[in-house]
């Protein structure tokens, strides 16, 4: 059960300066039994029923959301409580009640919590990574690197608290004593994505809880059983009832009751951007007995390119693409979906990308292929649909067709069309999965142009030896995480705050020393001497 009180918390203090936790690796023989033995005694635990926890009370619902195994769909992960619109009052009211102590308890325990809370995670990121295989389909590697992220958020946003904590006025004004205090603004609702259950999920909500605000979290009906499991992890960090509400739900229903609830302060939302503007506009618009604007954190999609320029190292360069566009089977809102590539290296680059994507492996990520599957049936369902629009658009180099395994997976090869117009709909609409278009361009400032071309602005990245090239594209690359020389995915807490232009959001640059501020509202005090 969670904690009446904030008292019980352990006093931790993070230890020298934030760095990222390392990843694993699983070619050492000792890491891959461990991963094993996790994923068999993960295995064990698959099915159990969770509760809604609201106000630190367990609930259940008539209405149940069941997570399955997207590469074994009849293997049940976890059946949870479906939240309906009748719940929102009675989170509202939890989380209200906790604001109250919770913004008044000193940042030091805030973040001690956090800190407790990495450690947990960090005791048992075998285990939590196999929750993620399970789960959302992820590989070994990518899981770990979800589990790692995970920590690393906790690790910086406590550290951020504590220095956000002692931010001072820019000059202090002769006769008096200037403070500028970042006080929490209030009950949050936290609505994270699929893709990154674990570490957007625990990102956003320690964000929150760390600055004092406190949260209801609708994590995605995709992946409730990680989040369940989080909840669980911050209970025994010591958290207070009410502070963390955690209610799977409808996004129409449940969700849709808490955006437009009067006593919602801000909304932090990741995922696909027509839920993103819908949430958006929601929010928006003012309630009966709202007194304030609500604030929107939204990291919605991208329409992300790697730009091959004719001077690269060409083999680089396609290691990168091919990394960026099919990890995860390319269900990152960061994957390359284009490569634009100059003419005079076209052909060769081409060659080179479909070389590559011939040794990907698609299977059961339990045991560690390069691809596992997509999230569900209709992404799976949607995907070839793309394809198949693809195909009509371009030339099929790879793929381009569903894998059938016996257990019923949602599985689809790696797929690349080339030859592709900048304006056709898989070079322009997010697609959201395993599908790379290759673009043909004479120029570097055509392939620049190309790159700007889409209503997204979330992630790219530039080849070149050019230097002066690489000035221009950090110039005028217009999007919110930029890559020289290296891949377009895998942003790191600390190094790469990350978050996009346009309809790719509100830039929140999550893991960057700016992102705490958007859960904090800046209070101005002065006293005359």
């Amino acid at each position: 059960m969670a904690h009446e009180s904030v008292f019980p918390i352990q006093m931790l203090s993070p230890k020298g300066e934030f760095k990222n936790e390392p990843f694993v690796d699983f070619a050492d023989p000792e890491n891959a039994r461990a991963m094993r033995e996790a994923l068999a005694d993960v295995a064990t635990k698959l099915g159990r029923e969770y509760d809604l926890v609201i106000g630190g009370h367990r609930e259940r619902t008539t209405g149940k959301i069941t997570s399955i195994n997207p590469a074994k769909p009849a293997q049940v992960v976890g059946v949870h409580q479906k939240a309906g619109a009748e719940h929102a009052q009675e989170a509202m009211d939890a989380a209200l009640r906790a604001f109250h102590s919770w913004s008044r308890t000193p940042v030091e325990v805030r973040a001690s919590l956090l800190l407790g809370a990495a450690e947990i995670i960090r005791n048992r990121k075998f285990e939590f990574a196999a929750w993620l295989t399970y789960e959302v389909g992820k590989n070994w590697a990518e899981a770990d690197a979800d589990v790692a992220e995970t920590i690393d958020f906790l690790e910086f946003y406590a550290r951020e608290a504590l220095r956000l904590a002692h931010a001072t006025t820019p000059i202090q004004y002769p006769g008096e004593k200037n403070r500028l205090m970042y006080i929490p603004l209030g009950v949050g609702a936290v609505i994270p994505p699929w893709n990154f259950p674990f570490a957007i999920m625990a990102g956003m909500t320690t964000a929150a809880i760390v600055t004092g605000n406190t949260v209801i979290l609708k994590p995605s009906s995709d992946s409730p059983t990680i989040a369940a499991q989080f909840m669980e992890v911050l209970e025994e960090a010591g958290l207070p009832a009410g502070v963390v509400n955690f209610c799977p739900g409808s996004g129409a229903t449940f969700g849709n009751a808490i955006v437009a609830h009067p006593k919602t302060r801000f909304v932090a939302f990741t995922g696909s951007k027509p839920v993103g503007l819908d949430i958006h506009e929601l929010a928006a618009k003012t309630q009966p007995g709202q007194i304030w604007i609500k604030r929107t954190v939204l990291e919605m999609g991208g329409k992300d390119s790697i730009v091959v320029c004719a001077d690269a190292d060409v083999d680089s360069a396609a290691d990168g693409v091919v990394a960026s566009a099919f990890g995860f089977s390319g269900q990152k809102c960061s994957a390359c979906s284009r490569a634009i590539i100059e003419a005079p290296i076209y052909d060769v680059f081409v060659e080179k990308v479909r070389e590559r994507v011939a040794k990907l492996t698609v299977g059961d990520p339990a045991r560690n292929p390069n691809m596992g599957p997509v999230v569900n049936a209709a992404a799976r369902d949607s995907i070839l649909g793309y394809i198949e629009k693809g195909k009509a658009e371009g030339r099929l180099i790879s793929g381009g067709a569903a894998v059938e395994t016996a257990a019923g997976g949602y599985f689809i090869q790696p797929t690349v069309i080339a030859d592709i117009d900048p304006d056709a709909v898989i070079a322009q609409e997010e697609i959201f999965g395993p599908v790379l278009a290759l673009i043909k361009v004479e120029s570097f400032e055509e392939g620049l142009a190309v790159a700007n071309n889409t209503e997204f602005g979330l992630t790219g990245a530039l080849y070149t030896n050019d230097h002066e090239r690489l000035k221009q594209a950090a110039d005028e690359f217009h999007v919110g995480n930029l890559y020289l020389n290296r891949k377009c995915t895998g942003a790191m807490v600390g190094a790469h705050p990350f978050g996009g232009f346009n309809m790719s959001g509100t830039d929140s640059k999550a893991g960057g020393p700016d992102y705490l501020l958007l859960f904090t509202q800046a209070k101005s005090v002065a006293e005359k001497l």
